[in-house]
């Protein structure tokens, strides 16, 4: 009986994401809704995986081409894209970004500290090119 409610767990909605995303980037092109259902093992009903695949399209880390009555999904982000941009919404909603990013960068351990910085650096020296 455990076993059962551990399998049917509610996930969050960057975990659901997370997952289509990734089958989105194991097939060989443009992969439509119910190709991403039965890789996921089909425990996600069909509307679902269309409601996250609709949701991604609206934050631009999905791009979709009609292939008959349907669409054909396309991966247009990483993982990384995808948290990126769910970081410059959150920074974009607040009202002092200064005060949110110092207090953020004041908050890195040293390690992504000196990351940040090496990023930044590379990112001013291509401007200079």
């Amino acid at each position: 009986m455990a076993d059962d409610r551990q399998h049917s767990r509610r996930r969050g909605q960057g975990e659901l994401e997370a997952l289509v995303l990734s089958a989105l980037r194991e097939a060989d092109g443009p992969a439509t809704a119910g190709w991403v259902q039965e890789r996921l093992g089909g425990d996600l009903a069909y509307t679902t995986v269309v409601t996250i695949l609709t949701r991604l399209l609206a934050k631009g880390a999905v791009t979709r081409e009609r292939a008959g009555r349907s669409f054909a999904w396309t991966s247009a982000s990483d993982q990384a894209g995808l948290a990126a941009h769910r970081m410059r919404k959150v920074l974009d909603a607040e009202s002092d970004r200064e005060a949110v990013l110092a207090s953020f960068v004041t908050g890195l351990g040293p390690d992504d500290e000196r990351l940040l910085r090496d990023l930044l650096g590379q990112s001013r020296n291509e401007g200079q090119d």
